[in-house]
């Protein structure tokens, strides 16, 4: 090989080496920006914050998703992206979410924004709802089994943590499942467990 040839292979493999350093110290900002950025398609319902909405006003009613599990946010995308979820017509929210779930067209936008989401503070609230908390724990022993006793979830059973949803949305979501409103379609596997 002669000289100049072999400095030209020197310089640009001198070049490579420092764009991919300094693409290595931009990277984390870049991806940050890139998840606020697929993040905003979720924003206007869920807010900026992921922290949803305190009431159960059926018309405008989001849960919190900030601090849900990335595998979690991915499993209810991929529902309501393949008709899985929210196509009953009873189900408003369901069908709302639909089309935002199309959204995010590869599952590396997907994955970029359930672990952003997962990133996020998680609601910390008082309950939304009237009920007996001590007839509610007895009632409560059916569902550990798989959200377990301090309602932190499962992974491997597809169940959700509780800990940080609304309460409002936890009786909005099982009357959804005792009506067959969720979990009624064949390819929802955790949603029939549910039922």
């Amino acid at each position: 090989m002669n000289l100049s040839l072999q400095r030209y292979y020197s310089v640009a493999a001198g070049m490579l080496l420092v764009s991919g350093l300094s693409a290595c110290g931009s990277a984390p900002a870049d991806e940050t920006a890139r998840a606020e950025q697929l993040y905003q398609t979720c924003a206007p319902c869920h807010g900026d914050a992921g922290l949803g909405t305190d009431t159960p006003d059926a018309t405008t009613a989001t849960p919190a998703i900030a601090g849900m599990p990335a595998w979690y946010i991915t499993a209810q995308v991929h529902k309501f992206r393949d008709g899985a979820r929210g196509k009953h017509p009873d189900d408003l929210e369901g069908l709302r979410m639909r089309p935002m779930a199309r959204y995010f067209r590869t599952a590396e936008d997907l994955a970029v924004v359930a672990d952003y989401v997962e990133s996020m503070t998680p609601l910390q609230s008082s309950s939304s709802v009237d009920g007996d908390a001590g007839k509610g724990a007895g009632l409560y022993a059916t569902c550990t089994a798989c959200h377990q006793a301090d309602g932190s979830g499962m992974e491997a059973l597809g169940a959700p943590p509780l800990t940080q949803t609304q309460g409002w949305y936890l009786v909005a979501q099982l009357q959804k499942y005792k009506e067959g409103i969720r979990g009624a379609d064949p390819n929802d596997i955790s949603g029939a467990t549910m039922r």
